[in-house]
């Protein structure tokens, strides 16, 4: 007892938090989610040039976030964007951040929960929620029902490290479709076209809101820094995540010249 209450608090909370590895789980999951999807009708609609937007985007996103890490190691007090905006702007600074902010989670929160349930319909189109006579909810609303539930427990967990479990799935999820996709391509019979255009002016605002997408978790950068057990990985954590999305957008165009390559050489030994 003598031995654990000589202990000092700074020990007892280096302890604690996050490690490094579950750092870089929460924030991938966060950055590179769903958004990632989105990347290829972006690439579509602006063309290939508009790449450079994304990789500036991703330059943005790493140097704000150590902004962020800079306002919060001058005031140990400061845990969020909204005690940022408090001593910056005051109290009403802090009002405005703070509906901005909860207006664009709960949004995001919906666009998930409808894109989950459209995908949900078409994988089974006759599904339904029937209660005898009394209650009958039809696919659409009913998948909506269903992912709220099942997303629900999630929001329980406070603690960023037990909840970087639950982004390790995510991260590994995306990393399934990637692959699902891959042999779709290789096996189904749909194939890889070396299509698209170098750059679409009337595209790239259409393209630069879906690369913004990716980084729609910059919200979550200031909880990610508090919890992480060393605040002084923050940065590398910060450096893992830009070039994890970069080696991202190498990997798609890698595939696609890779597969360009493989139907050109099969095309020169069929014919």
């Amino acid at each position: 007892m003598a031995s654990e209450s000589n202990t000092p608090l700074l020990a007892q909370n280096q302890r604690e938090g996050s490690s490094f590895l579950k750092a870089c789980f929460n924030g991938t999951n966060a950055f590179l989610g769903i958004g990632l999807l989105t990347v290829p009708y972006a690439l579509s609609s602006g063309g290939w040039l508009s790449l450079v937007l994304f990789f500036l985007i991703t330059i943005m996103t790493f140097y704000t976030g150590i902004l962020l890490k800079t306002c919060m190691d001058t005031d140990p007090t400061i845990k969020s964007y909204l005690d940022i905006a408090e001593r910056a702007f005051g109290k009403k600074g802090r009002i405005i951040v703070m509906i901005i902010m909860n207006s664009e989670l709960y949004l995001v929160a919906i666009g998930l929960m409808i894109l989950e349930s459209d995908n949900l319909r078409k994988l089974f189109p006759n599904f339904m929620i029937k209660i005898g006579d009394l209650l009958v909810i039809e696919g659409r609303q009913s998948f909506v029902l269903i992912t709220a539930l099942v997303i629900l427990p999630s929001m329980m967990l406070t603690e960023l490290s037990i909840l970087s479990y639950v982004s390790a799935t995510g991260v590994f999820s995306c990393l399934i479709i990637l692959g699902s996709i891959f042999c779709v391509g290789v096996f189904g019979g749909v194939g890889f076209h070396e299509k698209g255009s170098l750059v679409k002016v009337s595209g790239l605002p259409t393209a630069v809101s879906l690369y913004i997408v990716c980084f729609a978790g910059h919200p979550v950068i200031p909880s990610i820094y508090t919890s992480m057990k060393n605040k002084h990985q923050f940065s590398q954590v910060s450096i893992f995540l830009i070039l994890n999305s970069y080696a991202e957008q190498a990997l798609n165009m890698l595939q696609k010249l890779f597969f360009s390559l493989f139907r050109l050489f099969s095309s020169k030994i069929l014919f």
